[in-house]
């Protein structure tokens, strides 16, 4: 197998930086727009994962000019590497806490008149205070570094919202004056704001995992032959030339080739294909691939970076920092609204002023419209539709990675479906049998019984479709990657290809030929097992189609999805699969690193493409296309690679999983309405003075219970699994 290739435009370099201190999507192109002013430097930032994927030009720039441009306006960049284990683990969320925990007694004591006594403001100035200052300081730090280049974002309007009206109530507090106060309004939306940030924090969280699962796939130790003993040596420490000792049941320790033995390799994680790949002296094999029988002396080509392995987990990495970056729809909103609300309460203030009216209420008139404007049911509008839309996921065996994911599910046009693992079971079967001269009790009793001394996948699959008691194995020899041959019940039994009974002078008769033929038209590998000197028959074997898979097919078709069934497999086989589950388009014999390509070629097609699949190999794929759907049976390469996993293997899921996104993103964009309406309607009337602070506050808790029950709706989703839409 030869080694994947991504290759950078000729004289460029690129990286990928690890980005912190974002907070929206506006600090993603601030932060793009100053690596772009670099001469040679092509940079797109993906606030979603918080990276940064530069294409730069080394005779112009050198790397740490990157990471100073970054650190210029304010944010922090740092190689991705370095990064990765770094963010492994979360912080304990000690502020959000701290918010929660005291803003709860502050809301009982304002909405609650009997709990209070006397002095209860000074307990209520002591609850608010940390949570403003020290829970909220990521509110203030965030509204400070945008000030300072001319920007506002919700940010911004949370950081003042919460400071007015805890300063006002402070001067309300120590001043004696006979006001309301409004400490609760401060801490709340404090509190709340933090719940949301910490659910999204969670979507994004495991954003390097991808890489370190491809990683964690090699081989640890390498069994090298040092003046002809076998010397153990980390993988770290091999060299190319250097030759290895592969064992039956090991891990090809880096890329090579064979220089003695034969066997069959199982390279299902790399290439996502059930059926092994017969090897022998001069073949190239790759790291991380399982030798399944034979004793292996293998030649190391490529070590390290330069494996199939690990460029696999680069272009992984580099279609996911690649990504467009995804605006939160909030964000997108607040970019206009927060200066327009900014404007509005300081016009107020003013106007109040020059109306004549006291300083009590102006000011009391100016928090009334940052409270009312306060962003808390905008904040709250994403992350609850989404926890309530992903639990109902989890429980229908969907989990969907963030908000992120939910806008690219409306636009998908095209559906690229893997085909082994995916749209078929994933593992080899007997599917039919000639029986010829013999009953097909006794084919598959001597055929079985003989295969049931061979570690290989097809010998595994005709052993396991022998019924009863297995007789004795005597005189048992395996010849790689052509068959078997034993001594059962006192008969010489030879199973294998075709081609191994031609060289022991057994031929197929012309019956045997024509279903021969007929059994590998439909893409079966067929298997021939004879006995005493004479063709007893024949036995073809194939990875099955799910059961599922054709309503899954007709289900994402009803979506108005054109499905593409995409395989390493030959046409025959494909073909053979796709008119079975109801698919037109086949893209068949696809390396693995041409599924990427493939999934690039449908988009320049103006196709927006989902891919579903379940192998490594499909991991850099799932990662370019605009939505990724991995089987959760699969490996844990393709799962972190993809936005949406199936947990359940069934592929009708994929049909559910669009069906609950675009059901969410659909919730988010009402809530959005909903909240957005409150304060263009709300507005107005705190200017007017019509709308006093704690009803201000009142409202604005009152469109966040509407926002969360209008999420809650979203647990009434059906699957189409269980009969109802």
């Amino acid at each position: 197998m030869a080694a994947v290739t991504a290759p950078p435009e000729v004289g460029r370099e690129r990286a990928t930086l690890a980005l912190e201190g974002m907070t929206c999507a506006s600090c993603a192109a601030r932060i793009e727009r100053a690596l772009n002013r670099l001469d040679g430097v092509d940079a797109t930032v993906n606030y979603a994962t918080e990276t940064a994927a530069v294409s730069y030009d080394p005779a112009l720039v050198e790397p740490a000019r990157l990471l100073a441009a970054v650190e210029r306006i304010g944010y922090h960049a740092r190689p991705a590497d370095a990064a990765h284990a770094g963010r492994e683990h979360d912080a304990a969320p000690e502020r959000l806490v701290v918010a929660l925990g005291l803003s709860l007694p502050l809301v009982l004591l304002a909405m609650i008149p009997p709990l209070r006594f006397s002095g209860w403001e000074w307990l209520s100035l002591a609850l608010a205070t940390p949570v403003v200052l020290w829970s909220g300081a990521e509110f203030h730090r965030a509204a400070l570094l945008n000030a300072r280049h001319g920007a506002a974002t919700m940010d911004t309007l949370v950081s003042l919202g919460t400071l007015a009206a805890w300063t006002w109530s402070t001067v309300v507090l120590l001043g004696g004056l006979s006001t309301d106060t409004y400490f609760e309004a401060a801490a709340v939306i404090t509190a709340l704001i933090l719940l949301g940030r910490f659910f999204e924090a969670r979507a994004k969280r495991r954003s390097g995992a991808a890489i370190r699962a491809l990683l964690e796939l090699g081989a640890k130790e390498a069994r090298v032959l040092r003046d002809g003993a076998e010397v153990l040596v980390p993988v770290e420490r091999l060299a190319p030339g250097d030759l290895f000792v592969v064992r039956p049941g090991e891990k090809i320790a880096t890329d090579g080739v064979v220089v003695d033995g034969a066997s069959a390799l199982d390279q299902s994680m790399l290439t996502g294909e059930p059926m092994p790949v017969d090897v022998e002296a001069g073949a190239e094999v790759a790291g991380a691939t399982v030798n399944t029988s034979g004793r292996l002396v293998v030649r190391a080509t490529r070590v390290g970076a330069d494996t199939a392995l690990a460029q696999i987990a680069r272009m992984v990495e580099q279609a996911q920092a690649g990504k467009a970056s995804v605006q939160r729809l909030a964000d997108r909103v607040s970019a206009i609204f927060v200066p327009i609300v900014i404007a509005v309460a300081l016009a107020t203030l003013a106007g109040w002023l020059l109306a004549g009216s006291g300083a009590s209420a102006a000011f009391t008139a100016a928090v009334a419209v940052l409270i009312i404007a306060c962003p808390c049911a905008m904040g709250l509008a994403t992350p609850t539709a989404l926890m309530v839309g992903t639990g109902r996921g989890a429980q229908l065996g969907i989990l969907i990675k963030g908000p992120e994911v939910l806008e690219r599910t409306q636009r998908i046009t095209t559906i690229v479906l893997d085909k082994t693992g995916t749209v078929t079971e994933g593992r080899m079967q007997l599917v039919d049998a000639l029986a010829l001269d013999a009953s097909r009790e006794e084919l598959f009793r001597l055929a079985g019984t003989a295969e049931s001394a061979s570690e290989h996948p097809l010998a595994r699959a005709i052993a396991s479709a022998a019924e009863g008691e297995r007789a004795p194995v005597a005189a048992f020899r395996n010849h790689a990657g052509l068959g078997v041959e034993a001594l059962v019940e006192r008969h010489a039994v030879l199973v294998g290809r075709p081609a191994f009974l031609a060289d022991r002078a057994i031929e197929l008769p012309e019956q045997a030929r024509a279903w021969q033929e007929r059994a590998e038209a439909d893409g079966r590998t067929v298997v021939a097992a004879a006995w005493d000197g004479r063709l007893h028959g024949l036995l073809a074997l194939a990875d099955t189609v799910k059961p599922s898979s054709r309503q899954a097919v007709a289900e994402l078709k009803q979506l108005g999805l054109t499905p593409v069934l995409l395989t390493g497999d030959n046409e025959h086989a494909a073909r053979a699969v796709a008119a079975e589950v109801g698919i037109e388009e086949v893209r068949a014999e696809v390396l693995p690193a041409g599924k990427a390509e493939e999934v690039q070629r449908l988009q320049d097609a103006g196709a927006t493409v989902a891919m579903v699949g379940d192998g490594v190999n499909d991991a850099p794929a799932l990662a370019r296309a605009d939505l990724g759907l991995a089987i959760g049976t699969g490996t844990d390469v393709a799962i972190e690679a993809s936005d949406l996993t199936l947990v359940s293997g069934d592929l009708r899921a994929a049909a559910d999983a669009i069906r609950l996104s675009r059901r969410v993103l659909a919730t988010i964009k009402g809530n959005l309405f909903w909240a957005f309406a409150y304060n263009v309607a709300a507005i107005p009337l705190a200017v007017a003075g019509l709308l006093d602070p704690m009803i201000a506050a009142a409202a604005m808790a009152a469109s966040s219970i509407f926002v969360v029950s209008n999420s809650l709706r979203l647990r009434r989703f059906r699957s189409t699994r269980e009969g109802v839409t």
